[in-house]
């Protein structure tokens, strides 16, 4: 049985109840940095604040209601219409020689497999794990039977015009050529596994 944990009291900037999108993005950090991060920045007034984390090892944390919405995107309407779901991922990285590891952004440190593949002038990706998939597409279906969110993908992470319109599940990556999350190590192929098994609920 998939199990949500409740994380902090954030006021959320606005509420609306129907909602059109799911969006993934990742934390570009570590989870303990990150939720702390969301909690204590800005004197705890930050507004970036996604409705969902889901760790590497599949814990779901849930941060906001389904009605309500943080200010992810500048474009509001993008922030009403949408329910985030933010997965625990470094990102893009950098390789270090010397030391045989690499580091993110922010001076994480990562000593894993990588996924390779050049995309948005990054080379260097952490993977994201089949857990954190397959815990993703579970709270997809819960989230879409409780919204009316049609069980439909945008199976890629390359920029579409009008991705807005949309109505399903879409990455970050889908609005902007500047956002590198959903990263190309995620598995879209083993994420659509998941959300059409009707024994996986």
């Amino acid at each position: 049985m998939m199990e949500v944990v409740k994380y902090g009291e954030f006021k959320p900037p606005g509420r609306q109840k129907k909602k059109q999108q799911i969006i993934l993005q990742h934390t570009s950090r570590k989870i303990e940095e990150y939720l702390l991060g969301l909690k204590y920045r800005f004197n705890g007034n930050y507004k970036k604040i996604p409705n969902y984390v889901v760790s590497r090892d599949g814990k779901i944390i849930q941060l906001l209601d389904n009605e309500h919405h943080g200010k992810i995107f500048s474009e509001e309407n993008i922030n009403r219409n949408s329910i985030i779901i933010s997965l625990e991922n470094l990102g893009w990285m950098e390789k270090e020689p010397l030391n045989n590891q690499y580091v993110n952004w922010i001076g994480d440190i990562y000593k894993g497999d990588v996924y390779e593949k050049k995309w948005r002038d990054y080379f260097f990706w952490q993977p994201y794990t089949e857990t954190q998939i397959e815990y993703t597409a579970k709270l997809c279906k819960k989230i879409s039977k409780e919204m009316g969110i049609p069980i439909e993908v945008v199976e890629h992470n390359t920029r579409i015009n009008g991705v807005e319109k949309f109505r399903g599940i879409t990455s970050k990556s889908n609005y902007d050529s500047v956002f590198t999350d959903l990263s190309p190590a995620f598995n879209f192929e083993t994420f659509l596994k998941y959300l059409n098994d009707e024994k996986f609920t």
